[in-house]
């Protein structure tokens, strides 16, 4: 494998499968979001040994949980209760729909009290609070790593699949010298050609004419 550097990691975009085998060959934890991923990759490449990177989150190994064992008093963790078909038919009965999806207000509250070992929330709190949290108009989505990379993810996909990206060289350091403005604007968080043209003294040495 060719030595990955910081810079280069921060520079480049993997995909999930990438990280994953990026953690295996470091011995680092190969479970959770992308975010999380990310964070174990960093941590090692700025000088933390492996053997001090721990899981953001202890997985359960408790047998999942049926529709008809699942209730509003399950404890969301070390109980089996995982975002599976059935605990989505469980809330397909609750809420009286014909499909239920799970939502990213759901999945932010079960990571954390995940990562805390919070062994006291329950799927009654989880739906409370996946309320509450819908009902604040997700402004706290913003400050989250996983919402980060996700808009992140789909930035690049937009740049990439822009006819004028073939223009460039060195793809994703163009891309990473946009986002880079967009992610501290407040506009939108969607790739546009138009930014090409807004910030291109920035990205002038990466046009292939120029080579």
């Amino acid at each position: 494998m060719t030595k990955l550097t910081q810079k280069t990691f921060k520079e480049t975009y993997f995909y999930k499968t990438d990280l994953v085998k990026i953690c295996r060959n470091y011995g680092l934890p190969t479970q959770g979001t992308k975010a999380e991923l990310n964070h174990y990759i960093d941590c090692f490449l700025s000088g933390i040994p492996a053997n001090q990177i721990k899981p953001a989150r202890t997985y359960q190994k408790a047998p999942s949980l049926k529709m008809s064992e699942i209730s509003l008093d399950t404890p969301l963790v070390g109980s089996g209760f995982s975002f599976n078909n059935e605990a989505r038919q469980f809330f397909a009965t609750y809420f009286n729909v014909k499909k239920f999806s799970f939502t990213k207000e759901m999945a932010v509250i079960k990571r954390k009290a995940e990562a805390d070992q919070n062994l006291s929330i329950t799927v009654g709190d989880l739906i409370n609070r996946a309320k509450e949290m819908t009902d604040s108009k997700q402004t706290w989505l913003k400050d989250l790593p996983e919402e980060q990379t996700y808009q992140w993810n789909n930035f690049v996909k937009g740049f990439c699949n822009s006819p004028k990206s073939h223009e460039l060289n060195r793809k994703m350091k163009v891309a990473a010298i946009l986002w880079h403005h967009v992610k501290h604007s407040t506009g939108s968080k969607q790739y546009h050609d138009r930014l090409l043209d807004q910030f291109s003294e920035d990205i002038k040495p990466y046009h292939i004419k120029n080579h």
